[in-house]
């Protein structure tokens, strides 16, 4: 399964951020960004139960003020 996690850092600490994210091994992809969100990080995971500790982790990780997860959801065609 994926996921993006929109991640808000408090001021001066986007890229410590980022850098903390990049070195997870569920997230495949981290970015600092313009507007609403600060980092949106890309991860990919098994069950819902790890994406929970992902969430956690990275609610743990000093700077972080607030998350937002959208998991990707895989489009199937209706016959």
């Amino acid at each position: 399964m994926e996921a993006y996690i929109l991640v808000n850092t408090e001021k001066g600490k986007l890229w410590k951020v980022a850098e903390e994210l990049r070195n997870n091994g569920y997230v495949k992809q981290a970015h600092a960004v313009t507007g609403q969100y600060d980092v949106i990080a890309y991860i990919e995971f098994d069950t819902i139960e790890i994406l929970g500790r992902i969430i956690n982790n990275i609610h743990g990780i000093e700077g972080v003020t607030n998350t937002q997860t959208a998991v990707a959801m895989v489009a199937h065609t209706i016959d």
